[in-house]
C-alpha cells in the first residue's frame, strides 16, 4: 500500500535565550490511505508540535524546521509555502485540535465558520453551505443543530466546541485527518460515537488518520500502527497488537501501565460536623431558548440546571460527571458567581457565593488552558497573577518556582510564554495558578483531560497530597471515570441538567443503579454500550415549574433519581 504521507528526518529547533534547543529530532514515519497511525507519548514529547509544524501551524519564530521532508500527495509540505499550505488545510488535510477555542473564531457563529470552510474549498453557495453545516453538526451529535449553529463558541460547552471542530475538519472529506486529542473533552459514550464517526469517514472516503493522543483506550479502538515518542524522538513503533501486547521499551510499558483503569474508588470521608465547603440547594439555572419573534406565546427557557442540590465537605473531592452539555460547567459558573440562578442558594464555607467569590476564595482550573492564560505573560506572571491582583506583588517570580515544581514543571519553564509550552504543560500552569492563592475551594473543569496517563497520575497524586495536608475541598468536573475512581470520595452523575445518581465512588462505579450511569461505566470499561436514548424535557415556559425528580436512597449514602420521573 503506497504512503499518502511520508516523513523523513524531520527535526525542529526552538530558539531560546541560551541558543537553539532541539524539540523534535530525526522523525520518520509513513501513513497510507485508509490507515490510522496513533502517535503517543507524554506531554512535551513533541508529538503535537511535529504535526503542526508540518502543516505550517507551529509558531515561527521561536520554532523552526531544521531538516527533513514531509511528502503529501507528491508535494513537500515543508517547501510549498504558506499559500500552498492554506489551500491544503481544510480541503485535503483536516485538523482537529486539542483546544477548540484556539481553532474557533470567538466573534463568529459556529455554523457560519463551518460554512465558510465549505464555501472556500468546495465552491458551494452560502445557503447550501449553511445547510451542510447544520447537517454536519447534527452528525457529530449536537442537539438542536440548527439552533446551535447560530451560537458563538462561548455559548457552547467545551465538549460541544470540540464537536464543532470535528464537524469543520470533516466538512470537505479530506484524504488526511490530523486529530490532536480529538475526544479529550467528551464523556465515554459520546467519545465512542465520535470515534465511530471518524471510522465511518475513513471507510467512506479511504482517508488516513493521524491520532495524537495520550488515551490508550482510544489507541486500542482506533489505531492500526503506533508511534511512541519521548523527548522529541521515536523510541518505538510497530503494529498496534505488537506494541500493546509486547512493548520493547520500558517507557512504552510505563505509558501502557499508567493508562489501565482502576474502578475501585476512594474511601468516602467520615461525615463532617462543620459546615460544608460548598453547599448547593435546589439550584435552577435557565437561559432563553430559541423563539420565533412573531410568536405570541410566552418565551421558553432552556433549563441548564434543573433543581440540583449538592454538598462538598472540607477535605472531600466530589466528582461531577456527565456528557457535554449536561449542566456541569453551568454549576461551576454558578458556584463562582458568574451565573445568576433563577432559584436556589449557594454557600461557600457558610457564606453566600457572592461574598466568597469577591474575596477570591474560590479558584477555577479551566478545561481549555489556552483560553485562560494571557499569551503576553511569561509563565510565572500567569501563575502569580491572582496574587498580584490582590496586591501581593513581592518576589512573585521566586515564589512561583516551588509551585512550578509541585505541578511537574521546573525552573526552565518559568520565563517561557504559553505558546512555547505543550498543551499538557499549559494545563499544569493553570493548576499552579489556581493553587497560588491557597483557596478555600477549587473547582476543576476537566483539569487533567489534556494530560498523558503518567502526568495525569502525577497531578492526581498532587491533588491528593495537597488535600491530605491542607484539607483542600474540590468539585472535580470530568468525563473520565478512571480519574473519578482515582481521586473522588463521592461521584454525582448528571444528564440534561438533572442529578441522576450520587453516592460513594466505589458504590456508584461498582453497582450503578441508573441506566445512564451503567452506560458510562460500561463504556469506560471498553464494553459495548450506548447512553439511553430517552431525551430530557429541558424546555419549558418562563415561570414554569422545573422538571427535577426526587432522589431515593438505595443504599446508605447512595441516591438515585426516582425512575418514574428521571430521564
Amino acid at each position: 500500500m503506497s504512503a499518502l504521507l511520508t516523513v523523513r528526518n524531520f527535526s525542529i529547533d526552538m530558539l531560546a535565550a541560551n541558543g537553539p534547543r532541539s524539540i523534535v529530532t530525526g522523525l520518520d514515519f509513513d501513513v497510507a490511505a485508509g490507515e490510522t497511525l496513533a502517535i503517543i507519548g507524554e506531554s512535551g514529547s513533541g508529538k503535537s508540535v511535529a504535526t503542526r509544524a508540518m502543516v505550517g501551524l507551529a509558531p515561527s519564530p521561536p520554532m523552526r524546521v531544521t531538516s527533513g521532508s514531509a511528502l503529501f500527495e507528491g508535494q513537500d509540505l515543508l517547501t510549498i509555502g504558506e499559500a500552498g499550505l492554506r489551500r491544503l488545510r481544510g480541503s485535503r488535510i483536516g485538523m482537529i485540535f486539542q483546544e477548540p477555542m484556539s481553532a474557533l473564531n470567538p466573534m463568529m457563529p459556529v455554523g457560519a465558520q463551518i460554512a465558510e470552510t465549505i464555501v472556500t474549498h468546495k465552491g458551494l453557495s452560502r445557503r447550501t453551505a449553511q445547510a451542510e453545516a447544520v447537517r454536519l453538526l447534527d452528525r457529530v451529535r449536537i442537539p438542536d443543530a440548527a439552533g446551535r449553529a447560530r451560537l458563538h463558541p462561548a455559548a457552547l460547552s467545551g465538549g460541544m466546541r470540540q464537536r464543532v471542530v470535528i464537524a469543520a475538519a470533516i466538512a470537505c472529506k479530506p484524504p488526511l485527518i490530523i486529530a490532536d486529542e480529538p475526544t479529550t473533552a467528551l464523556d465515554a459514550t459520546v467519545q465512542a460515537e465520535i470515534l465511530s464517526l471518524i471510522a465511518e469517514l475513513k471507510a467512506e472516503v479511504g482517508c488516513a488518520v493521524i491520532f495524537i493522543t495520550h488515551d490508550m483506550a482510544v489507541v486500542r479502538q482506533t489505531a492500526d500502527r503506533i508511534l511512541v515518542m519521548q523527548n522529541g524522538r521515536v523510541v518505538e513503533s510497530g503494529s498496534k497488537d505488537a506494541i500493546l501486547s509486547a512493548p520493547k521499551q520500558e517507557y512504552t510499558r510505563t505509558l501502557i501501565a499508567a493508562s489501565m483503569p482502576d474502578m475501585g474508588g476512594v474511601a468516602p470521608l467520615e461525615k463532617a460536623a462543620d459546615a460544608p465547603a460548598l453547599a448547593i440547594r435546589d439550584l435552577i439555572v435557565s437561559f432563553p431558548a430559541r423563539r420565533n419573534p412573531l410568536s405570541l406565546k410566552r418565551p421558553e427557557r432552556l433549563y441548564a440546571v434543573d433543581g440540583l442540590s449538592l454538598d462538598v465537605a472540607r477535605g472531600e473531592t466530589v466528582a461531577l460527571v456527565g456528557e457535554s452539555g449536561s449542566g456541569k460547567t453551568t454549576i461551576a459558573r454558578a458556584a463562582l458567581g458568574l451565573v445568576a440562578p433563577d432559584e436556589g442558594r449557594i454557600w461557600i464555607g457558610g457564606k453566600d457565593v457572592g461574598e466568597a467569590g469577591r474575596k477570591g476564595r474560590v479558584q477555577f482550573i479551566f478545561q481549555d488552558p489556552q483560553s485562560s492564560l494571557d499569551p503576553r505573560f511569561r509563565a510565572w506572571q500567569s501563575v502569580m497573577e491572582p496574587l498580584a491582583i490582590a496586591g501581593d506583588r513581592e518576589n512573585l517570580r521566586e515564589r512561583a518556582i516551588p509551585l512550578f515544581r509541585r505541578v511537574g514543571l521546573d525552573a526552565t519553564h518559568v520565563d517561557r510564554y504559553t505558546h512555547e509550552l505543550s498543551g499538557g504543560q499549559r494545563q499544569r500552569l493553570g493548576i499552579a495558578r489556581a493553587l497560588a492563592p491557597s483557596p478555600d475551594l477549587v473547582i476543576a473543569d476537566e483539569a487533567v483531560a489534556a494530560l498523558d496517563a503518567t502526568t495525569r497520575l502525577q497531578i492526581l497524586d498532587l491533588f491528593q497530597s495537597l488535600q491530605k495536608r491542607t484539607g483542600l475541598p474540590m468539585l472535580f468536573i470530568t468525563h473520565d471515570l478512571a480519574t473519578v475512581s482515582r481521586i473522588a470520595h463521592r461521584v454525582a452523575v448528571m444528564r440534561f441538567g438533572r442529578l441522576l445518581e450520587i453516592g460513594p465512588t466505589a458504590s456508584v462505579l461498582s453497582e450503578p443503579r441508573h441506566a445512564y450511569t451503567r452506560s458510562l461505566v460500561a463504556a469506560a470499561r471498553g464494553e459495548a454500550a450506548t447512553a439511553p436514548v430517552t431525551r430530557g424535557h429541558r424546555i419549558g415556559m418562563a415561570g414554569a415549574q422545573p422538571h427535577w425528580a426526587p432522589m431515593l436512597e438505595v443504599t446508605p449514602g447512595h441516591f438515585i433519581a426516582d425512575k418514574r420521573e428521571s430521564v
